[in-house]
């Protein structure tokens, strides 16, 4: 482990270099979230980094029994409860200093040798827009621990986590499976054109082929799809470029599906919290529906 393991607030990194953040919380998906973390380390030679979060409960660990029980039993069951409720955190403690070791023994397996780790006692969105500044990239779950084996729906924090972050999230919802073809939602909108030059730019999808697809209007999809084909060709990937007809959501998961891709990228939620509200969000859906992780980006 390292020294700062315990720590509560600081989260140190070598040089100062942004980092593959990984949300380590004991669900069903940790080993997998370690396994893409450790895939995108490696691809782009930055470093990983497993996090703890402890969450603050907002139940009062020792309530005000006064009235409710005698003066003379009050003050001795108060420091009972107040003992078993220290007793309590230290166990979460150890508890997640055990799922971080064994993270880290995942990540040394997959060939990262250098990992940090850190625990962190705070809500999970508070935590990663502290930290958001030493991100390059996020990896956490679609569930966290408290869905237990629940296979539908999204974890309670995760649409704050996205709309609170301006970093790249992967969102993993499977057993890992190395990407050989992403696919790559364009519409011409900012974050899209965010989520291109990423792509076009990082190490990560160098030697994989990418799906580039728009859904909609054919005269607007010829000249988007052949500037963003340009951009992505003199990056030296190898592209495909698809017009898609129907609705948005269901015609990206039918192409997903038609040609095996691997791993989606496409822009965050609309700047709209009403309209997303009202007409229900194209990022929600796709978190819903899709068979294959999610790399967001706002």
């Amino acid at each position: 482990m390292s020294d700062n393991d315990n720590n509560n607030k600081s989260l140190s990194i070598n040089g100062g270099e942004p980092v593959v953040l990984t949300c380590v919380d004991g669900s069903r998906y940790t080993g997998a979230v370690c396994d893409y973390a450790a895939w995108i380390a490696a691809r782009t030679g930055a470093p990983l980094k497993l996090l703890h979060n402890i969450e603050r409960s907002n139940v009062p660990a020792v309530a005000d029994l006064s009235g409710s029980i005698g003066f003379g039993s009050q003050e001795e069951l108060l420091e009972e409860l107040t003992a078993l409720e220290q007793q309590r955190a230290q166990l979460l403690v150890q508890q997640g200093k055990l799922m971080l070791q064994a993270a880290r023994e995942r990540a040394g397996q997959s060939g990262i040798e250098q990992v940090e780790t850190c625990q962190r006692h705070d809500s999970l969105p508070e935590s990663l827009v502290e930290l958001e500044d030493h991100i390059r990239v996020l990896v956490l779950g679609i569930r966290g621990e408290e869905h237990g084996e629940d296979q539908q729906g999204l974890g309670s924090q995760l649409e704050t986590v996205v709309r609170s972050l301006h970093k790249p999230i992967l969102v993993v919802n499977q057993d890992f499976t190395q990407p050989a073809r992403i696919m790559l939602a364009y519409d011409g909108s900012e974050a899209a054109r965010k989520a291109l030059r990423m792509v076009a730019d990082s190490p990560a999808f160098r030697d994989i082929s990418c799906h580039l697809v728009f859904v909609g209007d054919p005269e607007k999809a010829e000249t988007l799809l052949a500037e963003g084909s340009a951009e992505l060709e003199a990056a030296g990937l190898n592209v495909t470029a698809n017009r898609l007809t129907g609705k948005t959501v269901e015609a990206l998961i039918e192409y997903q599906r038609e040609h095996d891709i691997d791993l989606t990228v496409m822009g965050a939620f609309s700047h709209n919290r009403l309209r997303d509200l009202l007409m229900g969000s194209i990022t929600a859906k796709m978190l819903l529906n899709t068979e294959k992780p999610l790399l967001l980006l706002r």
